[in-house]
């Protein structure tokens, strides 16, 4: 089993070839094979994270779909915003998050504070 790091393109799609082959195979973990295809996938997600960035998303995208995933309203946000038309503001971007409602939104939803603190996409273009 010769492993390499993965530096272009080329190594790249040659690894995801190997990868694919292998997760055909589903070898055990504890097998040749298994290893293999636990040490090619670490290194196609390190040239991928490199590479390939995911941007965070917009901090009230991000207060949106967790309220979509957990079935909040406006209201259950209350105790970590204020009042319901502060709510509002926050969500229609009127106003801006401040660091008590991002620790507040970090610990009670679970949303990353790395998240929260971004600036919202309108002004991060700006």
């Amino acid at each position: 089993m010769e492993i390499r790091p993965i530096r272009t393109e080329a190594d790249y799609k040659a690894a995801l070839k190997v990868v694919s082959r292998l997760v055909e195979l589903d070898p055990d973990i504890d097998t040749p094979e298994g290893d293999q295809l636990d040490v090619l996938a670490t290194l196609i997600q390190v040239y991928e994270a490199k590479n390939f960035p995911i941007d965070l998303p917009d901090p009230i995208e991000a207060i949106k779909f967790r309220m979509e995933q957990a079935g909040l309203t406006a209201k259950d946000l209350e105790p970590m915003i204020g009042r319901r038309n502060r709510v509002y503001e926050i969500l229609n971007r009127k106003r801006q998050l401040t660091l008590p409602m991002i620790w507040k939104l970090h610990t009670e939803l679970g949303i990353p504070a790395e998240n929260l603190i971004q600036p919202p996409a309108e002004l991060a273009h700006a």
